[in-house]
């Protein structure tokens, strides 16, 4: 008998349970601000820089790409010398995105590779000289990669001297 009351008052209890809706979940708060706003590089900047370091190389005698990523490394423009070579297409774009993904010049970067290895093992990213950030008020807002001169010092003083003309830094 003392059993079947156990049972009886256990079945209760859990239909009890089943019966009562559970309490609704708190509001999610969120923030004051929910959206968050960055400068980015212009179209129309990002193909002057791109012309102006194919020309800044090329009055060196050199035949290079330059292609322009905004902040988060997605092209904006791509100017390449008619006898650059096909590899420069892809180098050039590889150094932008790291340079903007990482927010350096990759000549630093190739510099300190032997400390951090594994920099080289990120999917895009190519560390030879070329890439430069372009910033404005301190803020990183896109990136040149240059590839095709001799010298990854070239392609990045290139990049650099377009950036200094249409920026005016």
């Amino acid at each position: 008998m003392k059993k079947m009351f156990l049972t009886a008052g256990l079945l209760a209890s859990v239909a009890a349970a089943q019966t009562t809706p559970a309490p609704a979940p708190a509001p999610i708060q969120l923030a004051p601000t929910t959206t968050v706003q960055h400068a980015t590089l212009s179209l129309a900047a990002a193909n002057r820089i791109a012309m102006l370091a194919v020309g800044n190389c090329a009055a060196q005698g050199y035949n290079v790409t330059a292609t322009v990523v905004d902040r988060m490394g997605v092209t904006l423009s791509v100017a390449r010398a008619e006898n650059a070579g096909p590899h420069t297409v892809d180098a050039s774009l590889r150094k932008a995105y790291t340079s903007a993904s990482a927010r350096n010049l990759t000549s630093a970067m190739a510099a300190g590779l032997a400390a951090n290895p594994t920099l080289a093992d990120i999917p895009g990213f190519l560390i030879l000289a070329g890439g430069v950030p372009v910033r404005v008020n301190n803020a990183v807002v896109g990136a040149v990669g240059v590839g095709g001169a001799p010298s990854g010092l070239v392609d990045e003083k290139c990049a650099t001297d377009a950036i200094r003309t249409v920026l005016g830094q």
